[in-house]
């Protein structure tokens, strides 16, 4: 089959449909162009004609009745860039000063930097932080368009329950705070300058995490003529793929805005990384006068470079549409070609290859930075799990922004989608989703499904999480109704849900639960791998994949998953420290009976439950998982030793108080207990060269084994067999005191972009350079050059203190400050001091 095009016509305007069906242009002609026509392709840069609409906003935190005329004063107001969440920011009425540091009182008060614990509405949950009213304005001259041109502004997303005007003239109101939405903006545009105002209403109990408020994804400006590309106009499916070839089907709407019919050409190509064309075809469109008809363009590939998480190859598929000789208009976009096959006998192949989802669940904050959807904050999240061998990331529990589905594409991490915390029966805060739920859901869902459709990475959607009603008969009707939309705007992909025990059903048991499935393609499983094997009786064409799971039983999870087909993967709870949710992942002390707590008071504001800690290093958690995937054979942790008398009581997502540590000053002859993770049958444990005692290690042992040892300072080594044959070892070595700072930027060289970020980690070391692993000291910071300090945090999940202040205490002998550029070229220098220590520099480059 050869590659062309097929259109088909459509007088409404709302919407796009899938395939296009074949049909005849007007006059017997056919959809096959006659003749081909070369066109001078426009850059990708051209072909975008939505605009970033990011600087030079006016901001308030705080209602300001009126400010939606365009005649408003907004002088006053501080002028900042978006993406922005006004939660994480200092409040005007909090001190500023650390907690326990030598600029602090050496106490946790109740109101410091953006902590607050009687103004903040949502608690622990969120933080303690503080939602309420903003405004946002922003001055601009009118954009130049066409006749019948179209005029549109886009916002990623807006937390929450946001209001727009155009001088004056209100636009709508979007109450969910993680789906994109638009506004044609073409008839409120007037002559000279023209005033946008949001205004955002973050008020009441509405989540159960950390939110943040405010504009805190991208904003876009487009200008279209009147024969354009629609948003979502472009849709790209990959029916057939092998190694040896592939179809890829380009589905395009083109958009009439005129008052006649029009004619053009539809030009397709697939371009490569190194600019040479793979494929390309061209056809006639016809669109009647205020209307849309859709064309699906084929393109036949040899060889096909496939996208996979080893190797996640992308193509750039351009779309133009020629009219009259010139280009009326165009677009580009990001595309993988790559096989996705689910089912119980052979499990998740991509490509014909077998993957098990090594995945962990991610909230969307960027810890000290709170919700800012910045693009390189987005793609370091990603890229640390890369590092730590995830291959999959479950988006808890709201659509991700555009930036970090671009990283999981560029990277190769595979995602699961997900739409909704709550639906419309009974919600999980009383000012949540669950308010909007039955007049929103279909426009927010499909603003989910069109915007993420074209993703490789995407390979599961997720209609909800541990929705209350899921198994009764209005969740049922309601889960099968988002399912049927799910797989009407996109046929290619599955649907899965969180579906947890009855927890919230009390008098219900699983079996009840059962009904939550029949509405799913794959079961998601929240805590329930004891139940994988008995399912698979009852169920056997029933493919599973744990949505969600607890850290200490990530042997368990993981043997499940290596031993049976139908379960596709795993995915801890959770992957990263988010803020909100304070203290679920708590070890805390006792020296008697009392039950658990589900959460920990002030001053616990972060969740403390992830594999990789607020500032993005490795917990000891992580260490273990690595032995639990085979990334290491060998690791050790030493627990924090316990006060007479007292226990250690770990919660559910919580981790025992371990630290990778043999530095115990002041501890000499105290035993410490020292865990050896390992896949072998056998670990030895040698103190200073002398052996101390050796283990055989089973199943039933879950890959650990303990020691009792009494401190004494020096090296401490672990040594892992298989059969009697060495296989691997770890080591600590005690470190000396405190001597100096060292500074460690993850990228010295920076775009002169406001989208760019340095992340650089704050060490405590020796005078060997080691790291002093249970080091706390303040650290303050100066800097020079393009770029100002954007953030500073270190991985305490209870030192509540400011993030935006230019100092910080170290936690386990480390912090962290992120700078960002200004927008200018230049040169950057950092400077970091504590005081008794030796003082730090590091020089950056923007260009």
């Amino acid at each position: 089959m050869k590659d062309g095009c097929k259109f088909t016509r459509r007088e409404a305007v709302q919407g796009i449909v899938g395939m296009a069906a074949a049909a005849m242009l007007p006059g017997g002609a056919s959809a096959e162009v006659r003749q081909k026509r070369a066109i001078t392709w426009p850059s990708p840069a051209d072909s975008n004609r939505a605009q970033p609409f990011n600087d030079h906003w006016r901001f308030h935190r705080g209602d300001a009745p009126g400010a939606e005329a365009a005649e408003f004063d907004d002088s006053a107001w501080r002028t900042l860039d978006v993406p922005h969440d006004w939660s994480i920011e200092d409040r005007t009425d909090a001190t500023n000063e650390g907690a326990g540091s030598e600029w602090g009182t050496g106490t946790s008060p109740t109101r410091i930097g953006p902590f607050d614990i009687y103004a903040s509405e949502g608690q622990g949950a969120t933080g303690w932080t503080v939602g309420g009213v903003g405004w946002y304005r922003k001055t601009f001259d009118q954009p130049q368009l066409t006749p019948n041109g179209k005029a549109e502004v886009r916002f990623e997303g807006v937390y929450m329950n946001s209001d727009v005007w155009l001088n004056g003239t209100h636009l709508g109101n979007h109450p969910y705070g993680y789906t994109e939405f638009a506004y044609d903006v073409t008839s409120a545009l007037k002559d000279g300058k023209n005033t946008l105002a949001v205004r955002i209403n973050n008020f009441g109990r509405n989540s159960r995490w950390y939110s943040g408020s405010g504009i805190f994804r991208k904003v876009w400006l487009s200008m279209a003529g009147e024969f354009r590309i629609p948003a979502y106009g472009v849709y790209v499916t990959t029916p057939e793929v092998r190694k040896d070839a592939a179809t890829v089907n380009v589905d395009v709407t083109v958009e009439n805005g005129s008052a006649a019919a029009k004619r053009a050409n539809l030009h397709v190509r697939l371009v490569e990384a190194d600019e040479s064309v793979a494929g390309e075809t061209q056809a006639a469109v016809a669109v009647p006068a205020g209307s849309r008809a859709e064309s699906t363009c084929v393109l036949h590939i040899a060889n096909p470079h496939l996208w996979s998480p080893a190797d996640p190859h992308l193509y750039r598929v351009e779309v133009a549409i020629e009219a009259n000789g010139l280009i009326a208009d165009s677009t580009s976009l990001p595309i993988g070609v790559r096989k996705v096959e689910i089912d119980a006998v052979q499990g998740l192949r991509v490509n014909g290859e077998s993957i098990k989802l090594r995945g962990g669940c991610v909230h969307h904050d960027n810890g000290p930075l709170g919700s800012a959807c910045l693009p390189r904050a987005e793609e370091r999240r990603v890229e640390i799990l890369k590092a730590n061998d995830y291959n999959a990331i479950r988006t808890s529990h709201n659509p991700p922004s555009p930036d970090f589905l671009d990283a999981c594409d560029r990277l190769g991490m595979l995602v699961i989608d997900e739409a909704f915390d709550c639906w419309e029966g009974e919600g999980k805060n009383p000012q949540d989703f669950h308010l909007y739920f039955k007049d929103w859901w279909q426009r927010d869902l499909e603003s989910m499904v069109l915007r993420d459709r074209n993703h490789p990475c995407v390979v599961l959607w997720s209609i909800g999480n541990e929705i209350p009603e899921r198994a009764e008969p209005q969740g049922v009707e309601t889960g099968t109704a988002l399912a049927a939309l799910v797989h009407k705007l996109d046929p290619t992909r599955k649907v899965t849900a969180a579906i947890p025990a009855p927890f919230d059903h009390p008098k219900q048991t699983w079996q009840d639960m059962q009904p939550a499935f029949t509405y799913l393609d794959v079961g998601g499983y929240n805590y329930q791998w004891e139940q994988y094997a008995s399912d698979h009786l009852k169920y056997p064409e029933r493919v599973m994949v744990g949505t969600e799971s607890f850290p200490n039983q990530a042997f368990q999870n993981w043997q499940a998953i290596e031993r049976d087909s139908w379960v596709i993967g795993d995915f801890v709870w959770t992957a990263i420290d988010y803020l909100g949710e304070s203290g679920i992942g708590h070890a805390s002390i006792r020296n008697g009976p009392g039950a658990d707590s589900f959460s920990e008071p002030y001053p616990w504001f972060n969740s403390y439950c992830g594999d990789i800690d607020l500032i993005g290093n490795k917990k000891p958690q992580s260490y273990f998982r690595d032995v639990v995937w085979r990334r290491s054979p060998i690791e050790i942790a030493v627990q924090r030793p316990l006060p007479n008398g007292f226990k250690e009581s770990v919660s559910l997502w919580g981790w025992s108080d371990e630290l990778r540590s043999w530095t115990w000053p002041g501890l000499e002859g105290t035993t410490m207990n020292v865990r050896v993770y390992s896949r072998g049958d056998q670990v030895k444990l040698l103190l200073n060269g002398k052996e101390l005692g050796s283990k055989n290690l089973t199943n039933e042992d879950a890959l650990k084994a303990e020691f009792a040892v009494p401190y004494a300072p020096g090296e401490l080594r672990a040594v892992a067999y298989q059969n009697g044959n060495e296989i691997g070892s770890a080591v600590f070595a005690s470190a000396g005191k405190a001597h100096k700072l060292i500074l460690v930027p993850d990228r010295s060289k920076l775009k002169a972009s406001r989208d760019d970020l340095s992340y650089i980690m704050v060490s405590i070391v020796d005078e060997e350079g080691r790291l002093i692993p249970d080091a706390v000291v303040p650290v303050s910071f100066t800097i020079d050059g393009a770029a100002e300090i954007a953030a500073v945090g270190n991985a305490n999940p209870k030192d509540v203190a400011s993030f935006r202040q230019p100092r910080r205490n170290t936690f386990h002998g480390t912090c962290l400050v992120v700078i960002r550029p200004t927008g200018e070229s230049g040169s950057i220098e950092l400077r970091a001091d504590s005081p008794g220590l030796e003082g730090a520099t590091v020089q950056l480059q923007t260009a």
